[in-house]
C-alpha cells in the first residue's frame, strides 16, 4: 500500500466569537490560507469543511478554491462530519492521493460562530418562499414576522433528535463514569497553561498566519487558576448537580486550519517539512443513550491500537480533542477498563496504563479554541509538528469525538 503523510498546514489565529473575526465569513477567513498554501506547492486536490454553512454556498471547498484564485482545474470538494469535519477530510483525502494523478491534497476546514445563518421555522419559511416572486408580498409576509418565527440556536447548537446540547449531553457522562468536578478544572488548567507555555516558547509561531491586525490565539489564559476555575458556575445543569462550566468546556471560536496530505512524490515537493506518515484510522459509532453522545473514542482508540499491535506504552504522544474536560476524562477512564473495552470495543487485550504525562503538551481545545470544522486539521498539524521534535519514528494516538455518538482516531509515526 502506498504511504500517506500528513504535513502541518496553517491556521488563522483561532478568536473568541463575537469578537475580531466577527465580520468576517468562513470563505474570507479560509482564502489567505487556502493562497498560503498553495504558494508552499499546487495542491492536485482540496478538501475543505464547515459545520454550519450558509445556505448560499453549497460546496465550500469549490467556492474557496475559485474565490482563492487557485488553479480551477483542480477538483474539490466539501466534507462534513461535525467536530471531525477536517480529520475526516484528512481521511478522505488519504484514499485519493496515490491514484489517478492526486499525489498532494490541501485539507482543511472553517468555522464561524459569530456569523452563523438564523433560520426561520418550516411554516413561516413556506410563507415566504410562496411570496417570492412578488415584492410587495413578501414585505407584507416580513412585517408578520415575531421572535418565534426564528429558528435560533438557543440550546447551543443542540443535537436535532434529542434537542440537547452537547453540554447537556455530556453532563449524563460526568455523571455515568462519576467524573469529579475538581478533576474536570485540572484539565482545564493544564490545557491553559500548556497552551499559554507553547505561546511562549513559539511553538506556534509557523502554524500560524496572522490574519489583519490578529496574529496569535486570543483564548488562551495565562491568569488562569484552580480557584478562578472552581468559582464558575454549572451552565448546563443548575439543579445543584452539574459540574461542567464555562471554564471547563472549550469556547465558541472563529478561524480556519489547513493540512496536507501527500504519497511520497506529494511530499517530495514539499521539500523536507515535518511529515508523519498516517500509518491507520479508525472510525467508530455507537448508541449514546446510555452514556453520552461523544463516548466513540473510547471504541476507536482501543479498536486501532490492538490491530497494529500496540499499547499505551508504545505511543509518545496522544493528542485529545477537549471538546469538554468531562468528555477526555470520561473517554480515557473509559478506555482504560479492560471490562469496558471488552464489552464495547471488543478488544481483549491488556493496554497498559494510559500515560497522562504524554496528553496534549501544548494545550488543546479547552483553551486553544474549538472553530468545528477547523479543529481536526489544527490537531493534526500541531501532532505532526510535536512529533518532530520528538525524533523520527515516533507515535501518536490522535482522538476527536463526534456528535451524534461517533468519534475518529489516527494513529500517526514520525517519518
Amino acid at each position: 500500500m502506498t504511504d500517506r503523510y500528513l504535513i502541518p498546514g496553517l491556521r488563522t489565529p483561532f478568536v473568541k466569537a463575537g469578537g475580531v473575526f466577527a465580520g468576517q465569513d468562513a470563505l474570507s477567513l479560509s482564502v489567505p490560507i487556502a493562497q498560503a498554501m498553495a504558494e508552499q506547492a499546487r495542491p492536485d486536490l482540496l478538501v475543505w469543511g464547515q459545520v454550519i454553512p450558509s445556505p448560499r454556498v453549497s460546496n465550500i471547498g469549490r467556492e474557496l478554491l475559485l474565490d482563492a484564485k487557485l488553479d480551477p482545474t483542480i477538483p474539490s470538494f466539501a466534507t462534513t462530519m461535525a467536530c471531525s469535519t477536517s480529520m475526516m477530510a484528512a481521511i478522505e483525502a488519504a484514499g485519493l492521493v496515490g491514484h489517478s494523478d492526486f499525489h498532494l491534497a490541501l485539507v482543511g476546514g472553517v468555522e464561524t460562530m459569530s456569523r452563523v445563518p438564523i433560520a426561520l421555522t418550516p411554516g413561516k419559511a413556506m410563507a415566504l418562499m410562496a411570496a417570492a416572486r412578488d415584492p410587495a408580498a413578501i414585505a407584507e409576509a416580513a412585517k408578520t414576522l415575531s421572535l418565534a418565527d426564528f429558528d435560533l440556536p438557543v440550546r447551543g447548537w443542540a443535537n436535532r433528535i434529542s434537542g440537547r446540547s452537547m453540554g447537556e449531553h455530556t453532563e449524563d457522562t460526568v455523571k455515568h463514569f462519576a467524573i469529579a468536578r475538581a478533576a474536570q478544572d485540572e484539565v482545564a488548567l493544564w490545557s491553559h497553561q500548556r497552551a499559554v507555555a507553547a505561546q511562549g516558547s513559539g511553538f506556534f509561531s509557523d502554524l500560524i498566519l496572522p490574519f489583519g491586525e490578529v496574529a496569535a490565539d486570543n483564548l488562551p489564559r495565562g491568569d488562569s487558576t484552580a480557584d478562578k476555575l472552581a468559582s464558575l458556575p454549572p451552565v448546563f445543569d443548575r439543579s445543584g448537580a452539574g459540574s461542567i462550566t464555562a471554564g471547563n468546556s472549550s469556547p465558541l471560536t472563529d478561524g480556519a486550519a489547513s493540512l496536507w496530505v501527500a504519497d511520497a512524490e506529494g511530499r517530495a515537493r514539499l521539500g523536507g517539512r515535518p511529515a508523519a506518515r498516517l500509518v491507520d484510522w479508525q472510525l467508530a459509532a455507537m448508541d449514546w443513550h446510555e452514556e453520552g453522545i461523544l463516548m466513540s473514542p473510547a471504541r476507536a482508540i482501543p479498536r486501532l491500537l490492538a490491530r497494529n499491535g500496540l499499547t499505551f506504552a508504545d505511543i509518545d504522544l496522544f493528542e485529545i480533542h477537549e471538546a469538554f474536560a468531562g468528555q477526555v476524562l470520561a473517554n480515557v477512564k473509559a478506555v482504560s477498563d479492560p471490562a469496558y473495552r471488552r464489552a464495547n470495543a471488543k478488544v481483549d487485550v491488556d493496554l497498559g496504563d494510559f500515560p497522562w504525562e504524554r496528553f496534549n503538551p501544548n494545550g488543546g481545545s479547552l483553551a486553544i479554541g474549538h472553530p468545528f470544522a477547523a479543529t481536526g486539521a489544527r490537531i493534526l498539524s500541531q501532532t505532526v509538528k510535536e512529533l518532530a521534535v520528538l525524533g523520527p519514528g515516533r507515535k501518536a494516538i490522535v482522538s476527536i469525538c463526534v456528535d451524534g455518538g461517533q468519534g475518529t482516531a489516527v494513529l500517526l509515526e514520525s517519518a
